[in-house]
């Protein structure tokens, strides 16, 4: 009995083979999904540390900070609004129709 069981861990049958095969195989069709995240991720990050080191200094307006940054002016106000959503800026004074914003927290500075 012992012996069989040894026999089994040293040789994999069929069945084992197929599912190492199977799995290689997702691991290859995920990886290509993953790595795309992945690059999503590094983006957003990269977008939002542009935008918080142009608010860290003085309060500005969306068209400042995309002006500033280089980043289309819609692609910075959607992540402003999701800023300010989860209140890690704030909205300051009307300049010329357009909101200041500020970090809050530790990142506030005041004027």
């Amino acid at each position: 009995m012992v012996e069989e069981i040894n026999q089994q861990q040293i040789e994999p049958d069929n069945k084992s083979k197929e599912s190492k095969d199977s799995i290689k195989t997702l691991r290859k069709t995920f990886k290509q999904r993953v790595d795309r995240v992945a690059d999503r991720v590094k983006e957003q990050k990269r977008v939002l540390k542009a935008i918080r080191s142009q608010l860290e200094n003085l309060p500005c307006t969306v068209p400042e900070v995309a002006a500033a940054t280089a980043i289309p002016t819609d692609m910075v106000l959607w992540y402003i609004a999701a800023m300010k959503k989860y209140g890690q800026i704030a909205e300051q004074e009307k300049d010329d129709g357009y909101y200041r914003y500020s970090l809050q927290g530790e990142h506030h500075v005041s004027n």
